[in-house]
């Protein structure tokens, strides 16, 4: 992945459309079923990236939700972007491996896949 060039999306994001900050999903597709999961975030200051996961998926759909609701709630209860954006990749990661368009997870499930390495495998 060509991270600068996220980089360069993500503040053009902030500075033409006044935001406080924006994230960018980043996938690498190995086959099928199987993909590598991580995200950006340019808050104006800095430019995040978050650990990559290596995700074999089950369904897709609601991924990018689950994200989204992941950094929400990782900023709501006072994260630091950071963090934030990790709770956003972890939630997004468990919620692929699993049927229908919803994270059927818990906060300790994410907390947990954050706690851990990364490297390994995503199932459930």
């Amino acid at each position: 992945l060509d991270l600068a060039a996220y980089e360069d999306v993500a503040r053009q994001l902030v500075d033409r459309f006044g935001l406080e900050l924006a994230a960018i999903t980043l996938r690498q597709s190995h086959s099928a079923s199987v993909n590598t999961w991580s995200a950006c975030m340019w808050d104006g200051t800095q430019f995040l990236h978050s650990k990559s996961y290596r995700v074999e998926l089950v369904d897709r759909v609601g991924g990018g939700d689950a994200f989204a609701a992941g950094l929400i709630r990782g900023l709501l209860v006072g994260m630091s972007h950071s963090e934030a954006l990790e709770f956003g990749v972890a939630a997004s990661c468990l919620k692929q491996t699993m049927m229908g368009d919803f994270a059927l997870v818990s906060i300790a499930e994410v907390e947990a896949l954050m706690g851990g390495s990364g490297a390994g495998r995503i199932k459930r």
